[in-house]
């Protein structure tokens, strides 16, 4: 965190994690990021099992402990499980398993959770925006308003993308309306250095700033398949600060009522 801060002027208050399917709820890596004015976000990926598998009840145990474990720790912590499943990339995605068996998964974990009595967390279902390779139309996928409290998008500025907001986002934007109102977080996003990324970055603040069901984002700030991190590009780097300079980002989460 301080590293990030440094990077960009202020603390962060949005932090993701990613969890594999059997590790336990890192519960003080989350209670220092609420001490410190973020809340997290848990990217849980059930990897070595199956959606049918979850919601047949095999991981039951484990998710009794882990739900208790989050119960126990009584902050606000966001739930992303089984993220991008309408891609075709992931183990539980569209060429792995089915949308019925999914949502049956998905609805299992939090009625597991909801009888631990862990109702401390925000339910993140969180899609990849429709682009080639996945499903578009995300309806089926989607395991009702009453199991989910945010929609979490991941998407990429890269080479080949439209270099706008409404370009990347706006088609799956306009496909989640169809189904679903709740508020929205651009769980996984990042521009890939190159000429376009200082105009990317732009974009991205610009569209935040203007779509008021948006509660925040989360830069991917690794090395991966591209290198999203900010340090690659100065000049983008120094406009993401000057731009997240505005009130509207960074905030202390625990003053929000």
């Amino acid at each position: 965190m301080l590293d990030w801060a440094r990077k960009v002027g202020k603390q962060p208050n949005l932090i993701v994690y990613y969890a594999g399917w059997g590790d336990g709820f890192d519960a003080s890596g989350t209670r220092n990021a609420w001490n410190s004015g973020a809340m997290t976000v848990v990217s849980w990926e059930p990897r070595g099992t199956t959606p049918t598998r979850i919601a047949d009840g095999a991981s039951d145990s484990y998710l009794r402990d882990y739900a208790k474990a989050v119960r126990r720790l009584n902050i606000p912590v966001a739930i992303s499980f089984a993220d991008e499943m309408n891609g075709d990339w992931e183990q539980w995605g569209t060429t792995g398993t089915t949308p019925q068996a999914y949502v049956r998964a998905w609805r299992h974990i939090h009625d597991v959770f909801e009888a631990v009595g862990a109702t401390n967390v925000i339910w993140t279902w969180s899609p990849n925006i429709v682009q080639p390779g996945t499903d578009k139309d995300l309806s089926p996928f989607y395991p009702g308003d009453e199991y989910v409290d945010w929609v979490g998008l991941i998407g990429y500025f890269t080479d080949w993308d439209p270099h706008s907001f409404d370009g990347l986002f706006g088609a799956t934007l306009t496909e989640i309306a169809r189904f679903s109102r709740k508020p929205q977080l651009l769980l996984e996003t990042a521009a890939m250095p190159g000429r376009h990324r200082t105009q990317d970055v732009r974009a991205l603040f610009q569209g935040v700033t203007a779509s008021p069901d948006l509660v925040g984002f989360a830069w991917f700030d690794y090395k991966a398949r591209a290198d999203w991190r900010l340090e690659a590009s100065p000049e983008s780097a120094a406009e993401f600060r000057r731009l997240g300079a505005d009130d509207l980002y960074g905030f202390d989460v625990r003053r929000v009522r």
